[in-house]
């Protein structure tokens, strides 16, 4: 059976039994918090149960590092979202230990890509767009300053208001142990 097949029928038995039940919420979240987020996938079930999250609790976005790679990107789209549309004050920009984006080599991962069949000629397209996908794909060396430079993207932002509430934390993805490193302002 594959994975894809796996699911369906979880699925099926899922919808079948009524377990969503348990799960069930309004779309706004209750504790009006936004959490940004690596998407390691040790974080994705140790960092809601480590805050005492629950769902409906929070607005969860979760991207590689927690990085905000453009002040007009889908992150910051999805924040005015949160802010505007679903009534979130508070925004929680949360790094970990051990990242994959800590140390990534943009030019290491291209020559993954086209290892893997990604033509030159693509990449050569993406650069004539006017983007730097050296930059665009190159990691962090200090996961504080990363976190540091995305609370700084909200903060800063023109379009998100100034009663927004922007905290900075650093989590052990293993033990859940929370460090805030950027108190609101």
């Amino acid at each position: 059976m594959s994975s894809i097949e796996e699911i369906l029928e979880f699925n099926r038995n899922f919808v079948e039994t009524e377990q969503y039940k348990e799960y069930a919420a309004t779309k706004r979240p209750q504790k009006k918090i936004a959490v940004l987020s690596c998407m390691d996938a040790r974080l994705t079930e140790t960092l809601l149960a480590a805050l005492n999250f629950k769902n409906g609790d929070i607005e969860m976005i979760k991207i590689a590092g927690a990085v905000i790679s453009h002040p007009f990107g889908s992150v910051m789209r999805s924040l005015l979202i949160a802010i505007y549309e679903l009534g979130v004050e508070e925004v929680l920009v949360i790094g970990h230990h051990d990242c994959g984006m800590h140390g990534m080599d943009a030019p290491k991962l291209i020559s993954t890509m086209t290892n893997r069949g990604v033509a030159t000629e693509k990449l050569d397209f993406i650069s004539n767009c006017g983007v730097d996908i050296n930059k665009w794909l190159q990691g962090f060396d200090d996961p504080r300053e990363a976190i540091l430079k995305a609370v700084n993207a909200i903060k800063t932002h023109p379009l998100i208001p100034t009663d927004i509430r922007v905290y900075g934390f650093i989590i052990d993805p293993v033990t859940g142990k929370l460090d805030q490193i950027i108190p609101a302002k």
